[in-house]
């Protein structure tokens, strides 16, 4: 056996051998389900993170099955224990979230973690491995520059390159540096994916009153609404922020978004906690400095809803939908904030039954997948209220909501007031049928199965979407326009 192999190697937890913070994990896992624990945590921390950790410990679990795993370095650990080599997993983190996670691999031998008050970090480490092992007794394995007295006590020092790229340097002036783990990369990236752009479609909704009043010739009113627009897209960035948190471990259970920024581990989650928040500020900052009053209590009522949403209303079924629905119309309703004009019921009631009956899509086409995929009778939705039989009492809710919103659309246009606003109002009768028939096709994909789960989303790269709001808008103008 070489001296290399008869060496035990210590293998450090956070940032090494998983792509994030189990510390953080347990901490928002508690924030999720008590979002004002914030109060307790400071508590707790102000007796030390040994103290923290135990508290958190007697609070949350940790699903050790679905962690991000850094495949390059536990396909490298697994080869150094099949050649007999001892692996000991030695972690800041908490006693339970370590042995969880060893007897989830199978491939450590020893377990030393922080226990008993003690937090088993830098110094710490360095003290209690010496004792064990002996000085230069041992190989060691980490990502994180308080660990240099570690490495400085280790025969040879492995590294998981973090954010600081000198790390491998550092430690070759304290130990001989051995394996070499780089970074992966597109982290820049995936901290832009965070604030989902691709969403910000949606928010195209607070022009709605800007075309429905016709002030489109009006630069101030447009200004007003351009700069509506930004400070929506920002605070809800930072509600998609805060949900992919408070979703992280569904997310993992997930086969498409596993791969998100914070379930995938690319992005920390200390970093989502402070991106939220910074995103919401700035965004409330904008509206308080340029945009009427009413526009920023609109935007903190969204703010209030979406994020009561995300922590339990999403969990609660059919009140999940009717907020969606909701929260497509409050954008609407702040547009009209942001411009000073009144909205008409017509628009109002129009827009919630159409937006109820996509939110329903996207319960239905998530059932349906459930069904097809896994033939089981009765399976809950995860993180959801509903279970696959539902199925067939959701869609008859979303086609009805769709019919009324139809029917609601045809008494507009049928309302004398309308034909103030439109020189010939005959011609809106046109955009009746290619609604009908748009909102028709979207519930026949919906029950195949084959829509994005997000129908607004969707629309955006569907060809037949697009020339059906493209024929909408045609409507509009020509009835605005052509003289009969």
């Amino acid at each position: 056996m070489s001296s290399t192999v008869s060496r035990p190697l210590v293998v450090d937890l956070d940032g090494t051998l998983v792509a994030t913070d189990t510390l953080h994990e347990a901490a928002t896992a508690f924030l999720t389900h008590s979002p004002l624990g914030v109060f307790r945590l400071a508590g707790w921390l102000r007796r030390g993170k040994a103290h923290l950790k135990a508290e958190l410990a007697a609070r949350t679990e940790l699903d050790a099955s679905v962690l991000p795993y850094r495949g390059d370095v536990l396909t490298w650990l697994e080869a150094e224990q099949s050649n007999g080599r001892r692996l000991v997993l030695a972690t800041a983190s908490a006693a339970w979230q370590a042995q969880a996670v060893a007897d989830q691999l199978g491939i450590f031998h020893e377990v030393i973690a922080t226990a008993d008050g003690v937090n088993l970090k830098g110094s710490a480490k360095r003290e209690v491995l010496v004792e064990r092992f002996g000085e230069r007794g041992f190989d060691y394995l980490g990502d994180h520059g308080a660990d240099l007295s570690v490495w400085g006590a280790a025969a040879t020092g492995h590294v998981v390159v973090g954010a600081r790229r000198s790390l491998a340097e550092r430690v070759g002036r304290v130990t001989e540096v051995g394996m070499v783990f780089p970074s992966p990369e597109g982290r820049l990236r995936a901290l832009g994916s965070l604030l989902r752009p691709y969403q910000w479609v949606k928010n195209a909704l607070v022009l709605v009153p800007l075309f429905t009043a016709q002030r489109l010739d009006d630069a101030s009113a447009v200004l007003q609404m351009l700069l509506a627009v930004v400070a929506f897209c920002l605070v809800a960035s930072s509600v998609y922020v805060l949900n992919d948190l408070a979703d992280v471990v569904h997310d993992r259970h997930h086969p498409r978004k596993r791969l998100r920024p914070f379930a995938s581990g690319r992005v920390g989650l200390l970093t989502g906690w402070m991106l939220w928040p910074a995103l919401a500020v700035v965004g409330f900052g904008l509206s308080v400095a340029f945009l009427p009053a009413l526009f920023v209590a609109a935007l903190a009522a969204y703010l209030v809803l979406t994020t009561a949403y995300t922590f339990r209303l999403k969990r609660q079924p059919v009140l999940d939908v009717v907020v969606l629905g909701l929260l497509y119309t409050s954008r609407i309703v702040a547009g009209a904030a942001a411009i000073d004009v009144e909205l008409s019921m017509w628009l109002l009631t129009f827009s919630m039954f159409f937006f109820l009956s996509l939110a329903l899509t996207k319960r239905v086409n998530e059932l349906t997948r459930i069904r097809r995929t896994m033939g089981q009778v009765g399976v809950q939705v995860r993180g959801r209220g509903y279970v696959e039989t539902d199925l067939e009492l959701l869609s008859s809710y979303g086609v009805a909501s769709s019919v009324a919103a139809v029917v609601i659309f045809s008494l507009y246009v049928d309302d004398p007031k309308t034909s103030v606003l439109y020189d010939t109002p005959e011609l809106l009768w046109c955009g009746v049928p290619v609604l009908l028939a748009w909102l028709m096709r979207v519930w026949l994909l919906a029950h195949r199965g084959t829509m994005d789960e997000d129908p607004i989303i969707f629309a955006t790269r569907d060809r037949a979407s697009l020339v059906a709001a493209l024929l909408v808008v045609a409507v509009f103008v020509a009835a605005k326009v052509v003289t009969m």
